[in-house]
């Protein structure tokens, strides 16, 4: 119960983490099928699969799983290796990602913020949408939004955490907003920092903020004109290219669902095969 209940208050608290579950045993093993592990984003568990090598691998691929936001299916094979002391059994472990919805925050309440707020919502985002004119950024305009505030561009993030898991889209009435917002989202983590505009905007926003001091590290994080080139040309259309960016951003590391392990790792410089400690038999 312990560790449902830790998995729960990772995930309120916006934190992934990874349930890793023995689903089938051939031989001697560590533990037996139905043993869980939860592993959280830094690292450390809950519950045991029988400790070695075994968990250390897991652990890895656990942390792997979480940034790519799919499960993994890990058979491991208990042979023995450089003399080490083993089961001389196998396993199978099934590794489920717990990710906390992705976070959306969308600046400018218009028709393009509304309709990306609509497909967002559909894709599974939580959704914030900031406005500094209150007949625009209410929930009876944006319904789709899981919280509509009312705020100046410029120091929204002092009220709206946005951290290296967000996604930030900027899709304000004017070029002196999109500046403000631009700032205030440069000092952010976010993961992805996309501008509606165009090429001409782009080179006189980049400008702008170059004479700032801004580097050309931060002002390379910015997508203009964003979304993904499918000819949008409506509110919703255009909603919709983003949407589709973004979606690609989040799942630009994932891999196969499938891998192959041993209680085996490298760990020699000349790239040789160092045996791990062995799990307890």
């Amino acid at each position: 119960m312990e560790l449902f209940e830790e998995l729960v208050r990772l995930r309120k608290d916006g934190r992934a983490s990874c349930l890793a579950t023995i689903v089938q045993c051939i031989g001697s093993s560590p533990q037996k099928e139905g043993a869980k592990m939860l592993v959280r984003d830094d690292g450390s568990v809950i519950g045991s699969l029988g400790g070695g090598c075994l968990e250390a691998e897991v652990i890895q691929h656990a942390l792997m799983s979480m940034k790519n936001g799919t499960p993994l299916t890990v058979p491991f094979e208990l042979t023995e290796r450089h003399g080490g002391l083993v089961c001389g059994g196998k396993v199978l472990v099934y590794i489920e990602p717990v990710i906390p919805e992705p976070h959306l925050v969308i600046l400018g309440a218009g028709h393009v913020g509304k309709a990306l707020a609509f497909v967002a919502h559909f894709s599974g985002f939580r959704v914030t949408v900031v406005d500094d004119r209150e007949e625009y950024a209410n929930k009876e305009n944006i319904p789709d939004a899981d919280q509509v505030i009312v705020h100046d561009f410029g120091s929204v993030f002092e009220r709206v955490p946005a951290d290296q898991t967000s996604y930030i889209v900027i899709a304000t009435r004017g070029h002196n907003h999109d500046l403000d917002a631009l700032r205030a989202a440069l000092r952010t983590r976010a993961r992805y920092l996309g501008l509606l505009g165009s090429r001409r905007k782009r080179a006189l926003l980049f400008k702008t903020l170059a004479e700032e001091g801004f580097s050309e590290e931060d002002i390379q994080r910015i997508i203009i004109p964003v979304g993904l080139a499918i000819g949008s040309v409506t509110p919703d259309e255009i909603a919709v290219s983003i949407m589709a960016q973004i979606i690609q951003k989040r799942r630009e590391n994932a891999a196969s669902g499938i891998s192959r392990s041993s209680c085996s790792r490298i760990g020699k410089e000349d790239g040789t095969a160092e045996a791990a400690s062995p799990p307890r038999c």
